[in-house]
């Protein structure tokens, strides 16, 4: 495990501020190298309906996101009552996880050097998945793909959605960002 003091910093932390800022810098004539753009935060959504109604299923999907994560999740609550979903006020509808700083890098790196190469019939992404705040959002479908998980203790499979949220409202900065940290993205013809 590595030491995380201080003085600790991500690998992609370091790859970003030594050479990532100077080649968007460059390629896009910016005036100045606080215009490049960084990625502010990266947020992991989960919410699993059977969850819903049983609460062991709920933490056991709450301990493998915080194994997943590296930090804790916070238990996201129905803010009114459905009576066509069954649904009250404050009931446990999912979990979230919101990283920032070295475990936001810390995350990135893991997501795309060992998680996603381990994606089965995996496909590189579509750059039409930037929203118009030019924030990425793809979904991963089960758990599986973390190192961290331990396959025997496996009870249910349940999937998650990810938002990489930029600085930038291009969407072509963005994609450059994310393209400079090796995400895979659709080579456009």
């Amino acid at each position: 495990m590595l030491d995380k003091t201080e003085n600790y910093k991500s690998r992609y932390r370091v790859l970003f501020n030594s050479e990532i800022v100077n080649k968007i810098y460059k390629e896009f004539d910016l005036k100045n190298q606080m215009q490049v753009p960084v990625i502010e935060k990266i947020v992991l959504n989960c919410s699993y309906a059977p969850a819903v109604t049983d609460s062991k299923k709920l933490n056991k999907i709450k301990q493998e996101l915080a194994l997943i994560a590296g930090q804790a999740p916070v238990v996201t609550k129905a803010r009114r009552s459905l009576a066509g979903f069954h649904l009250r006020e404050g009931m446990p509808l999912g979990l979230k996880v919101t990283l920032r700083k070295n475990n936001m890098y810390d995350f990135l790196d893991k997501l795309i050097n060992i998680a996603m190469p381990r994606i089965k019939d995996f496909s590189a992404y579509s750059p039409k998945n930037f929203d118009h705040h030019a924030n990425f959002n793809f979904g991963l479908t089960d758990q599986t793909i973390f190192p961290e998980i331990n396959y025997d203790t496996i009870e249910f499979l349940w999937g998650m959605n990810v938002t990489i949220v930029t600085s930038t409202q291009c969407k072509k900065q963005a994609q450059s960002l994310l393209a400079h940290f090796n995400f895979p993205f659709i080579k456009e013809a």
